[in-house]
């Protein structure tokens, strides 16, 4: 190994370097949360190219191509893989600095073995060769992941999906497990314009016909079940914020008959039917023994005109600042209360919350599980070298490390596994600077069995999968 890409990447001390090369390197993957296709691990698809597995679907880097003056038709537009690749090529040195550079590099040696800077001068080399690759087995859909040492994969699936996917997944021979995980917000969200619809396509996939709030509920615990019967432990939660307010059932099932006769919830209404909804779901959650994740922070879709012009989800969201922490201890509380708080993992968009998220989930611990509610892994903006060592030292220092699950990937990308190495570069050399400095003991054998713990042990012990 060589060039940018090197044995010692990120790892700044001999500590830091034995304690990944001997401790973290080989462990394998358990990615809890991701958004990679069902439909593409079932019929183990073969990519027809590199644009299509690597800047397909891929808003972190539509971000940087626009900030580079590219023209929407070379990043979500009608020109050809090629000349869209070109252009992701042409906007590669400019992102000197930015997390990107580093894992398009990692990715294009780890999965192509292109040991040499990405530019306009070899972009059409570098296409010509991953897309000959693409065409042999071992980049087929399911071996893309099966190769980087993945032993469980959790997808994103709504109560509305009919799971059928999953369902010829587990009949498949696979290297990897492949499970679901039950995301619910467009059944808790009834301001959005598609509400109904979205109800009708519920009651179509769960058999049975929602007319009232209690319906709803019905319908929920149903797919919860069924979710379960195909291997799901988890559910995902991604909002802007837990609003502070109480659940109360009546007013919920009188805002639900008002947004299916066709008017509009105020905001105060949209609250409360959220918390209430919400307050259902994680009792249930807790019932199963199941892990529920909440993403918090994030303001979506910012960018209308590019909203109108190819929908949602393209790159146009950033970090928010609502008011995180008097919601969010009135609903883990009210749970509580009633012995119902189910393990919890809280992912935090932005870095100014990040003590006051990690001494919250503390106050929830309780025997028998260690680490029982964790302040999760840095997650979207954060998700970079800088994100990584603040969310790692915010945990060290408000609660234990040791007892931390790990790195996700949180990616629509086939080819973005090299994250967990990544997360496992800079978290050994965090811990090995800390040793070098006296900060820690140097008990190698320690320090790396907490590695070990931390990359894989910890999260196999922490979910229930069968």
């Amino acid at each position: 190994m060589s060039g940018f890409i090197h044995e010692d990447f990120l790892l700044s001390t001999e500590s830091s370097q034995r304690l990944y090369h001997e401790f973290a390197a080989d462990m394998p993957i358990i990615d809890y949360h991701n958004h990679l296709n069902p439909e593409q691990l079932a019929s183990n698809h073969q990519f027809e190219n590199i644009t299509k597995v690597w800047l397909a679907g891929d808003h972190y880097k539509w971000r940087a191509m626009r900030a580079n003056g590219v023209d929407e038709k070379y990043i979500t537009g009608s020109a050809t893989p090629v000349d869209k690749f070109a252009k992701w090529a042409e906007t590669v040195p400019y992102m000197l600095g930015n997390p990107l550079y580093h894992w398009t590099h990692l990715e294009l040696f780890r999965y192509f073995q292109i040991d040499e800077l990405l530019n306009v001068d070899n972009a059409n080399q570098v296409f010509n060769h991953c897309n000959e690759l693409l065409q042999q087995d071992d980049y087929l859909a399911r071996n893309l992941v099966a190769n980087k040492n993945v032993e469980v994969l959790c997808t994103t699936d709504d109560p509305a999906d009919h799971l059928n996917f999953h369902q010829q997944l587990k009949k498949a021979q696979n290297d990897i497990r492949v499970l679901p995980t039950f995301r619910p917000d467009n059944m808790c969200m009834v301001q959005r314009s598609d509400y109904r619809a979205y109800i009708l396509k519920l009651s179509e996939t769960g058999n049975h016909q929602i007319n009232t709030f209690q319906d709803l509920l019905d319908t929920a615990k149903q797919r919860i079940e069924d979710f379960h019967l195909q291997g799901c432990r988890l559910s995902d939660h991604g909002l802007s914020y837990l609003p502070n307010v109480d659940h109360n059932q009546s007013d919920s099932s009188r805002i639900f008959d008002k947004v299916m006769d066709g008017k509009t919830a105020s905001n105060q209404e949209a609250d409360v039917f959220l918390i209430t909804v919400l307050h259902h779901l994680c009792q249930w959650y807790a019932d199963k023994g199941w892990t529920q994740q909440f993403h918090l922070g994030a303001i979506r879709n910012t960018n209308t005109r590019l909203l109108d012009l190819i929908g949602a989800d393209v790159g146009v969201d950033s970090m928010g600042d609502w008011e995180q922490m008097p919601g969010l201890a009135r609903f883990l509380d009210q749970l509580n209360i009633k012995e119902k708080l189910a393990k919890t993992i809280l992912y935090n968009n932005n870095p100014r919350d990040n003590a006051s998220f990690a001494t919250m989930m503390a106050n929830f611990n309780e025997h028998p599980t260690p680490g029982k509610m964790q302040f999760g892994a840095s997650w979207w903006f954060l998700d970079q070298y800088h994100g990584i060592v603040a969310q790692l030292q915010d945990l060290s220092n408000f609660g234990l490390l040791s007892r931390f699950v790990g790195m996700i990937t949180d990616s629509r990308s086939f080819l973005s596994f090299p994250r967990h190495e990544y997360f496992r570069r800079v978290l050994c050399d965090e811990l090995g600077k800390e040793m070098v400095a006296g900060r820690l003991p140097e008990d190698i054998d320690m320090v790396g069995s907490m590695v070990k713990n931390i990359c894989y042990f910890n999260a196999k012990n922490y979910f229930n999968f069968e």
